[in-house]
């Protein structure tokens, strides 16, 4: 494993303390929802987290040899060399109950306080660790030698965070309006339908939305919506191209889900089954996900066990649908003819396995492909996955981080760095601007709808 360029800060010399921005900083807080006391928002947090424990999570709990692997697989790590931001580290408040309580040992571990009880000031730093300064990216996960995925671990210390009322205010703040409204950006189905008509007459192209039968339900993530309307645009376009029976639906349209990334199961839940039975009610045969990294690991890997049996279709990333027709010979597409390099999704390809889709479709557009290194399961994450992108008190160490990613397309020497997920692409339009960068995150969808090449009449 490669660690990042030593020379990063001279080629983006921008500290965590040195402002770009007239903006003032955010305090440093600790956000609580509810009014617990100290004592029961700690009790809550180890019961949820251990609600959800299992004997495979008891396992990586006793696995960790503490060799540091973990550490030097972590962005945040390596580029403030801070101990606290070592991934196994940051479940330290729920090993430490773990040990004292469940583990083989608690007996002894209580009778000579060798691990002692977890405290509220405790979690107020750990808020942080959590939910700041982890993406959930899996890389951790991929990297230690004793199987311990991390990356899961952290997720179920969310939900015992989220239980307790301790979850940073903004990621709160979009999961809730989620939950009630249907959409984490206030993209509601209203909302949803006007803009797919303004789309349509705008861009002069058929929309289907709510058909009543249609074998492939397409979906959308409200960053896409509200931020990337084109995206809509070149689903519509690859899909009537390819004569595909498909539609949107207002009642399992939103992919994006903020239940997961905050930590509310129950929320998650619901966002997932909006879409399980819209595609249900259409007779889809086919789900197919937007470029959203997280819209894929709730669905397609987390989809079953929320609807508690197998689901009765297939879900696919727009990466695989389109890596599938350019396999087939239904998507045929002009070339490119340009030096492309590729940021992999930590949640498509690390977490996810979809790692050669989209490098077929690059291939059918005829790019000279430009690997990053490391590269593909191994690359390094944006920075924004897991929610870090929300949370305004934590931009600071994310655009910190992102110079590594900086650093890995400069490289390359590419004219375009492409990617399949909308989350990502917002964290680099967020670093352009703030570095004043040059280069501009391209969608591949985009790409392949704007060189359709057309049947003859």
């Amino acid at each position: 494993m490669s660690a990042p360029n030593q020379d990063i800060d001279q080629k983006f010399p921008l500290e965590l303390n040195e402002p770009r921005f007239s903006v003032k900083d955010p305090k440093v807080r600790f956000d609580m929802q509810g009014d617990m006391s100290d004592e029961q928002r700690v009790e809550t947090a180890m019961r949820n987290f251990v609600k959800d424990f299992g004997r495979t999570a008891a396992i990586y709990m006793e696995s960790c040899i503490h060799c540091g692997m973990c550490a030097e697989a972590c962005h945040f790590h390596e580029v403030t060399k801070d101990p606290r931001y070592t991934p196994i580290w940051k479940l330290e408040p729920f090993k430490q109950a773990y040990k004292r309580e469940y583990g083989p040992f608690a007996l002894f571990f209580r009778l000579f306080n060798l691990k002692p009880k977890v405290t509220h000031a405790q979690l107020a730093e750990w808020q942080h660790l959590l939910y700041d300064s982890c993406t959930v990216c899996g890389r951790c996960s991929l990297m230690c030698p004793m199987g311990i995925d991390i990356a899961t671990l952290i997720s179920q210390a969310r939900h015992g965070m989220f239980h307790a009322g301790l979850v940073p205010h903004e990621l709160y703040a979009v999961a809730e309006r989620a939950k009630r409204e249907g959409s984490p950006l206030g993209a509601t189905p209203k909302v949803f339908a006007d803009r797919v008509d303004w789309l349509a007459d705008d861009h002069e192209v058929d929309i289907p939305i709510d058909r009543d039968k249609a074998e492939v339900l397409c979906t959308m993530s409200s960053i896409e919506i509200m931020k990337y309307p084109d995206s809509v645009v070149a689903t519509a376009r690859v899909m009537n191209h390819l004569g595909v029976d498909w539609t949107f639906r207002t009642d399992g349209y939103e992919a994006t889900n903020f239940g997961l990334l905050s930590g509310n199961a129950a929320w998650q839940k619901q966002m997932t089954m909006k879409l399980v039975d819209a595609a249900i009610a259409c007779g889809a045969k086919t789900l197919i996900l937007p470029e959203c990294g997280h819209a894929y690991q709730a669905l397609r890997w987390m989809g079953a066990n929320m609807n508690g049996k197998p689901l009765p279709f297939r879900v696919l990333h727009m990466a695989e649908f389109l890596a599938e027709n350019v396999r087939e010979g239904r998507l045929r597409l002009k070339k490119v003819g340009k030096s492309v390099t590729f940021h992999d999704p930590c949640q498509v390809a690390r977490r996810g396995g979809a790692i050669e889709a989209p490098r077929e479709v690059l291939a059918a557009l005829g790019v000279e492909l430009r690997e990053m290194f490391p590269t593909k399961g191994t690359n390094w994450c944006c920075g924004g996955g897991g929610g870090v992108v929300a949370i305004h008190r934590a931009d600071k160490l994310r655009h910190k981080v992102f110079q590594i990613k900086m650093d890995q397309i400069e490289k390359t020497g590419a004219e375009i760095p492409v990617t399949s997920c909308a989350n990502c692409r917002q964290t680099f339009d967020d670093g352009q601007a703030h570095f004043k960068w040059d280069k501009t995150m391209h969608s591949l969808l985009e790409m392949v709808a704007d060189n359709l090449i057309e049947d003859d009449a």
